[in-house]
């Protein structure tokens, strides 16, 4: 059984032009522990396909089970990463991170011991007590990505959540997100328009088409784990999803 499920997924929304066809025909299977990237054109519906995952929109159109059962609302069971992350700037890091787990009936002791559990994941448990705004982007990406990951969903989604860091921080992440998933396993749809970093991270690689968004190809990675966005098979990778974009999509790259 998938770990998550799309059959017939579209979604139309009202804009001043009447209305507008953002999704059509999206079927996904993504197994549990598996890495699933999506890569393709600005406006494709990337991003609003992972806001129907988490339960904050709903399809027009078709179905989205997780673990064979329908998805429905929002719910722990699938947590959203955003490009920004969505912090509390009030509170410091650890604080941020015992936040996600206060409603749901675990002590303080225990949000606490479990809050710097995943911030050691992360490499941040010596900034614990740190504001956001004292972290860099990336420690700040880092905090958000511990919150996350410490409401242990079921499914992990992520949009785009190094586009505003630079390279050399964007690559160290990279390297952490592998290193956290290796060892954890977690199921991920991760959504980016870089091809380097779905290649560096995707066990399987989805290109969609131009609005209406649909699966147009599908690209399996096979270099070795852990990868770094400069390895052989990482740049293999990367040229042949380059190449499923511009002979599916007609993009000049």
């Amino acid at each position: 059984m998938s770990a998550l499920r799309l059959r017939g997924i579209g979604h139309t929304f009202d804009s001043k032009s009447g209305p507008t066809e953002a999704l059509a025909g999206i079927d996904l299977d993504v197994k549990a522990g598996e890495f699933v990237v999506l890569i393709g054109p600005s406006g494709c519906g990337k991003s609003t396909l992972l806001a129907m995952v988490a339960g904050l929109e709903q399809p027009t159109t078709g179905t989205i089970e997780v673990d064979g059962k329908p998805a429905g609302g929002p719910n722990r069971d699938r947590i959203l990463l955003f490009q920004e992350g969505a912090l509390f700037p009030w509170l410091d890091a650890r604080a941020n991170v015992e936040f996600a787990l206060k409603g749901h009936g675990m002590r303080r002791s225990e949000r606490r011991a479990k809050a710097m559990e995943q911030l050691a994941n992360v490499q941040l448990e010596s900034f614990e007590r740190s504001r956001i705004h004292e972290l860099s982007g990336g420690m700040r990406q880092r905090v958000a990505l511990a919150r996350a990951l410490a409401m242990e969903p079921k499914v992990l989604l992520m949009d785009e959540p190094f586009g505003a860091l630079d390279a050399q921080t964007r690559d160290s992440m990279l390297e952490q997100v592998q290193t956290l998933w290796m060892r954890r396993h977690f199921t991920c749809l991760f959504v980016t328009h870089n091809v380097r970093e779905a290649a560096c991270l995707g066990d399987r690689v989805i290109v969609m088409s131009p609005r209406p968004g649909q699966v147009k190809a599908e690209i399996k990675v096979n270099a070795p784990r852990p990868r770094h966005i400069d390895d052989p098979g990482v740049i293999e990778a990367a040229r042949a999803i380059k190449s499923a974009l511009v002979e599916e999509l007609g993009w000049q790259m």
